[in-house]
């Protein structure tokens, strides 16, 4: 690890636990040097978040020029993973570089593609021409499969199984032990439920749950309490 001085200034966006982790991580496990929070300010409960000044997010680019710090969008999968990526549209649109985590203790391939504000912990396996959108959270021991391609902003959560040539929708979330056969197209939208099986391709927003996997009546973007669509 180099020195702190040597390190780039890293601002990151949020102040609940996936905040906290991605403190952690880029802090023991990165060349970047976290140095603040922002987050809105009705969410704002005191002047610090883990040591750093914690900073309403409306005045970010005064106490934190996009110039001057790379920023991270440190939040869930609420809302679909929508309060996410509204987050990371927001420090796109003021000027912020975004950058990515990804754990010394994953396997990557030389020539996976990872975009940009990722964040990929321990034993994930990323096999050879994997492609990673924007905006994408693999939580630890996933296996993504060769030449699988994920969209922007999905959330995988831990122990999925990818398998080869498959394609995972953008604003998709994968519960606990999801598994997804070769060649399968998971759609836009698609709420996959913890330890389903996936054997065929699916339709956009819906919920699947099962092994075999079937679709549940209640769309996912409602399930999810999605607003503003």
């Amino acid at each position: 690890m180099n020195a702190k001085t040597e390190r780039k200034p890293l601002l990151i966006i949020g102040n609940g636990e996936i905040a906290s982790m991605a403190y952690e991580y880029f802090l023991h496990d990165s060349p970047y040097q976290p140095v603040g929070f922002a987050i809105g300010k009705d969410y704002i409960r005191g002047d610090t978040f883990e040591g750093l000044p914690l900073v309403d997010i409306e005045a970010v680019n005064e106490r934190f020029p996009s110039d001057q710090v790379t920023a991270f969008v440190a939040i869930g999968d609420a809302q679909l993973n929508r309060v996410r990526a509204r987050h990371y549209d927001l420090m796109k649109t003021r000027g912020y570089t975004l950058a990515s985590y990804v754990s010394s203790r994953a396997f990557v391939w030389h020539n996976v593609k990872i975009g940009e504000n990722c964040f990929v912990l321990e034993d994930n396996t990323l096999q050879a021409f994997v492609t990673i959108g924007n905006n994408v959270i693999l939580w630890s021991g996933n296996h993504i499969g060769h030449r699988s391609s994920i969209e922007d902003h999905v959330f995988v959560t831990s122990h999925v199984v990818v398998s080869g040539f498959c394609k995972l929708g953008a604003y998709s979330y994968f519960g606990v032990n999801a598994a997804i056969g070769n060649n399968v197209d998971i759609a836009r939208d698609n709420y996959i439920a913890m330890a389903a099986s996936i054997a065929s391709s699916t339709e956009p927003n819906l919920i699947y749950q099962g092994n075999p996997a079937e679709p549940r009546k209640v769309s996912a973007t409602r399930f999810c309490r999605v607003k503003g669509e």
